[in-house]
């Protein structure tokens, strides 16, 4: 069985006396989307945050490559590959496409203007325009303010930045959330371009049906247990819905 690109293993988080994860077993391959789902209080965002280095476990393991890490915080996650976009986004609608991609990454000018403080933002559109379009999003201009984009346009915007910069996972927090039929079709297309990339894709979301439609494998998880983790064609909407619920 080929080794997971990133897993955690017996996870446990407690909050006080009330327990978050129960010894969470969770894993995502390189090139596989993942989907997690689960009802309110479920334990998801507890998940999401430890594998995103936002907050430690209690016990257990975090493997990625097959290495044993310890995140001290979201930044020591990012340097090892993991991207994560949060259902806000984190958009900056008053900025450029461009600028967008490079916020906190911003490239300087060469020589004295770059010391300076000077932007290369050439070097920046011609740059974001190329990685969107790796990751198969199309918008007017790189120039353009993201105010002026559509509202898939702007989550696909949010999530190619994320893929732009992941060089193996990605956790993407409800990125249909809120979305028309039309933009959550482009949000998708994102997510299976990423897959088609190489990068491991850990998929959060309500939407059953797009859940379906776009992972290789749903975990479920229940009251801070997994309670199912198979691949996709074993679920219908009907039987996902029981394994989230844990109604007969």
């Amino acid at each position: 069985m080929t080794e997971p690109l990133y897993a955690v293993r017996d996870i446990r988080k407690s909050y006080g006396s009330v327990v978050a994860l129960n010894g969470v077993d969770f894993s995502v391959g390189a090139g596989e989307v993942v989907g997690l789902v689960g009802d309110n209080g479920a334990g998801k965002s507890t998940l999401v945050r430890i594998l995103s280095g936002v907050n430690p476990p209690d016990s257990g393991e975090i493997i990625l490559e097959g290495k044993p890490r310890h995140w001290r915080s979201p930044h020591d996650a990012l340097e090892a590959g993991v991207e994560t976009l949060y259902q806000d986004a984190g958009i900056a609608p008053d900025l450029t496409v461009a600028a967008n991609v490079f916020l906190g990454r911003e490239v300087l000018r060469k020589g004295l203007l770059g010391r300076l403080g000077f932007l290369d933002e050439k070097a920046m559109r011609d740059k974001a325009r190329q990685e969107l379009t790796r990751v198969g999003i199309t918008v007017p201009s790189a120039g353009r303010p993201v105010s002026k984009l559509s509202g898939g346009q702007r989550q696909a915007v949010a999530i190619g930045r994320a893929v732009a910069w992941a060089n193996k996972v990605i956790l993407l927090d409800e990125p249909t959330n809120h979305l028309g039929a039309q933009q959550s079709i482009e949000v998708l297309n994102v997510i299976r371009q990423a897959k088609a990339n190489g990068l491991g894709v850990v998929f959060i979301s309500h939407t059953l049906p797009h859940v379906l439609e776009v992972t290789d494998r749903v975990t479920v998880l229940r009251l801070g247990e997994v309670v199912a983790d198979r691949p996709t064609s074993d679920f219908s909407p009907d039987t996902l819905l029981k394994a989230i619920t844990g109604l007969a």
